[in-house]
């Protein structure tokens, strides 16, 4: 399917969604609980939030997406972006004690978390590619490595089980923000989100238009070709690992310092189970970068209408129903989809080198 083909139909669909929500808002009562519920989703700031909920389940579904085109199955994209949320904050909180504060220590701590993602990708990949590990073993590794390891470094490091720094903030644009409805969801957001935004074509341009994309979706699908062309295999499926490992270092270390200012060591800490939605979301995308950034948005929605629906308290029910709702609906997808085409090699170890 075409990237036009499908922006063209989440932009319908959404418009579709947004035209029922206006009409039943006009319909219903403001002050009755569906009235209630409904104002709170059509709302500026309710957009805001997808798009800032969003940023970790995009970015871990665009790593995702390069390291099966690659070839390597990586359902512990989860871990990377834990290790990346903590360092983030760890290196916040340290760099004061260097005289280094503001923004200029949060854009530090971003970097450093990226790298640390990128580092935890690199032993991930020699794992699954030097040695042949089982993919799904070694990802389900790093993602209970990382999970165990937060809560113990954040209460030996610091009083707190969630330590906060500072966030990036937004950035408005000139003139753009200021453009009603739409300059305040796109033009006044944080730089992560605009990052976000900017990633996903990219990505799709890089997968498709590139010599190194190409390499990656052969090392994917035939890696038998591309091996037969010269090109090692293994060094393909190694930059495609490590790819994923930027790209989810940015989702971490950006949903920390773009949009929490904290790290939540406890249960499932503060990434809550996003790389898995990020897994769920390039599937439903059938590994296009456009639709899972889409699907990533869908995600994001009902996690931030779980959020409101608990400020509001429009509804009688426990909160902790509520939060499982984005859970649902990526249950509700997984049902629903059925086409999703995996890499033909995926997950099949390649060992025509030697």
């Amino acid at each position: 399917m075409s990237a036009t083909r499908t922006a063209r139909r989440w932009v319908f669909g959404a418009a579709a969604v947004l035209t029922v929500l206006a009409a039943l808002r006009l319909a219903v009562p403001a002050e009755s609980v569906p009235g209630r519920m409904l104002g709170a989703v059509l709302d500026v700031g309710y957009a805001s939030s997808v798009l800032r909920l969003t940023v970790p389940i995009a970015f871990a579904a665009l790593g995702g997406i390069f390291a099966e085109r690659a070839g390597v199955i990586n359902i512990g994209i989860e871990g990377f972006l834990i290790v990346s949320a903590l360092t983030s904050v760890i290196v916040a909180r340290r760099l004061p004690w260097a005289g280094v504060t503001g923004p200029t220590a949060l854009w530090l701590a971003f970097v450093a978390g990226v790298l640390v993602s990128v580092l935890v990708a690199g032993v991930f990949a020699v794992l699954t590619v030097r040695y042949r590990s089982n993919q799904v073993i070694a990802g389900l590794a790093v993602w209970l490595v990382a999970l165990g390891l937060a809560p113990f470094i954040t209460l030996t490091l610091f009083d707190s089980s969630s330590p906060t720094i500072g966030t990036l903030g937004t950035w408005p644009i000139p003139l753009l923000s200021q453009v009603p409805v739409v300059g305040p969801v796109l033009f006044d957001a944080s730089p992560v989100v605009y990052m976000m935004l900017l990633a996903t074509p990219l990505a799709w341009y890089a997968l498709r238009y590139t010599r190194l994309g190409r390499r990656i979706r052969a090392a994917g699908e035939n890696p038998k070709a591309l091996d037969t062309a010269g090109v090692s295999v293994s060094r393909v499926r190694y930059a495609g690992v490590l790819v994923s490992g930027v790209l989810a270092g940015i989702g971490g270390a950006g949903f920390t310092v773009g949009q929490l200012g904290t790290f939540v060591a406890v249960g499932q800490t503060s990434i809550g189970g996003r790389g898995f939605l990020g897994i769920v979301a390039y599937l439903f995308g059938n590994y296009n970068p456009f639709a899972a950034v889409g699907g990533a948005m869908l995600f994001a929605g009902f996690d931030s209408l779980q959020l409101r629906l608990q400020q509001i308290g429009a509804l009688d029910i426990p909160s902790e129903l509520f939060g499982i709702l984005p859970f649902v609906v990526v249950l509700v997808t997984i049902t629903l989809v059925r086409r999703t085409r995996v890499p033909s090699a995926l997950g099949e170890p390649y060992d025509g080198e030697e």
